[in-house]
């Protein structure tokens, strides 16, 4: 590992031009070009393997880069991992005692060169107290460069920006804004984060539910284009209270409320003095730094040919889209678009497993993509397919599960696309606890052969999924309705961290 104790070198400038975007709806006062500079070097300079240590209040005072280039090539990622980890914490804890030190003794002559390069990075602070300051718990911070990231995401963002353009526009917003994702999710409708946002937009449960329809069958959170329309009205509804687009794209990530509060407290709109001045428990680093990270986002967008050089973006997404007049099986819907499943999963990533696999149908009013020119050869199938296969109403199915040991009734609910709360309700369970090994419990809508639901052909071989660059056993395990352990156990993996692109893993049913 090679420790780089130099600052980024980072040159200021005005944050001006047209795709990076109107200085009047979307300005960078002096005290953010620091940060936008920052995260225009972790979106297209630092690799994954590059760590940089910083100052979160000013965060062209660069510590340390550690550069784990050499290690990558011949450590696992498991082990990669462990090792950045470690050598993070060591390195901040070093940097913590040089300021401490400096703290002590700021006039020393007799100082390493180490810790005069330190101490000239914090020249230009006036605080008597600078050193201790700095030392902070929550000012050195480590932030690992994004560079492989953000290039797929710009690559992917072709393939759905013409139509977000389109959406935006429509909704009389900017079209700057539908660059968000590559903050969010780098463009990857399958993104799940650790809280449980979902899609290209990191939508939460809560929010999104306001505009779209997340249940067992789709989770519209996924779709690239109906949760733009989504977000386009939240954030639309964001500007409207609060007047900035700075402040609406910082409530984006810290809520309407929150942002709302942060002006009454401060007492300006500003968002530099919002930043300065603003405390709360929940205004933390992501959040003051949101704003600053869009406006990166967008001018590496610009420019991304001098960032990344000429590389190959995806083509636009060309396809028909047909609403759905009933409750219909997937099956069904795939016998009349004439197209394999995993084209149909493509185009339509908000299908969760439990409409695959047949527990659940796709609701009225649900939009079907399908290959383009297939639409009227659609209509017609459809109209042709008997009543039995388009219901007014969700068909109700009942299956019976018999409780084993470990299990939980939150497992039991993610096998059948259901949830812990409908469970309860329908076996009348005092609380989620109360489940025993060997009780039977009743699995609403869970698929059964029946006249109107077509039975979908289980096979009891488990299933193989290759593992794709950026996926973590989390979403693997996610997008199978499974758990982490089943997969590790199934695969004889010693840790959840064990798997690498190209990977077969077997997925237990």
């Amino acid at each position: 590992m090679l420790r780089v104790g130099i600052s980024l070198g980072l040159s200021w400038v005005v944050f001006v031009g047209a795709a990076a975007a109107d200085s009047a709806l979307f300005p960078c006062p002096d005290r953010l070009v620091a940060k936008v500079e920052f995260w225009k070097q972790i979106f297209s300079t630092y690799s994954r393997n590059h760590v940089v240590i910083h100052d979160t209040e000013d965060p062209s005072r660069v510590y340390a880069i550690l550069d784990f280039q050499r290690e990558a090539v011949r450590l696992s990622p498991g082990e990669l991992s462990r090792l950045m980890k470690r050598t993070e914490r060591n390195e901040i804890a070093r940097i913590r005692a040089i300021l401490e030190r400096l703290h002590r003794h700021p006039d020393s002559t007799q100082l390493t060169v180490e810790e005069m390069r330190i101490r000239s990075l914090l020249k230009s602070d006036p605080h008597p107290d600078r050193y201790r300051r700095a030392a902070g718990k929550k000012r050195i911070r480590s932030q690992r460069g994004v560079r492989e990231r953000f290039l797929e995401g710009v690559q992917r963002s072709a393939r759905y920006l013409p139509r977000m353009e389109e959406i935006f526009r429509a909704e009389g917003l900017p079209i700057e804004l539908t660059r968000l994702p590559l903050v969010e999710s780098s463009f990857n409708t399958h993104a799940y984060s650790k809280v449980g946002a979902a899609g290209m937009w990191q939508f939460m449960p809560g929010t999104g539910k306001l505009f779209l329809k997340i249940d067992g069958a789709v989770d519209e959170r996924l779709d690239p284009f109906v949760s733009t329309r989504a977000a386009a009205r939240f954030l639309k509804q964001n500007y409207e209270r609060l007047g900035t687009w700075p402040l609406a794209i910082t409530a984006y990530n810290h809520g309407p409320a929150g942002m709302a509060r942060a002006v009454r407290e401060v007492g300006s709109s500003d968002m530099d003095v919002i930043i300065d001045r603003y405390e709360s428990r929940t205004f933390g680093f992501a959040s003051k730094n949101f704003y600053a990270e869009f406006l990166a986002a967008v001018e590496v967008h610009r420019d991304y040919r001098n960032h990344f050089g000429d590389i190959r973006l995806e083509s636009e997404l060309s396809a028909d889209e047909v609403p759905l007049g009933h409750y219909v099986s997937l099956r069904s819907v795939k016998s009349c678009t004439g197209s394999q499943l995993d084209t149909l999963k493509s185009l339509n990533p908000a299908i969760r497993p439990a409409a695959v696999s047949g527990k659940r149908w796709l609701p009225s009013g649900y939009r079907v993509r399908m290959p383009a020119g297939r639409s009227q050869s659609f209509r017609d199938c459809y109209a042709a397919l008997p009543s039995s296969a388009k219901l007014k109403r969700h068909p109700v199915f009942e299956r019976r599960h018999r409780v084993r040991r470990g299990e939980t009734l939150s497992t039991i609910a993610r096998r059948y696309g259901s949830s812990v709360s409908t469970l309860r309700r329908y076996n009348r369970l005092k609380s989620s606890n109360f489940i025993r090994v060997g009780q039977v419990l009743k699995i609403p809508g869970a698929s059964r052969a029946t006249a109107s639901a077509p039975r979908v052909a289980r096979s009891s071989s488990p299933r193989v999924h290759r593992v794709r660059r950026g996926q973590t056993l989390a979403q693997i395990a996610r997008h199978y309705g499974s758990s982490i352990e089943r997969i590790r156990r199934a695969n004889g993996l010693r840790s959840a961290d064990h798997i690498r692109a190209g990977q077969s893993l077997r997925i237990p049913r």
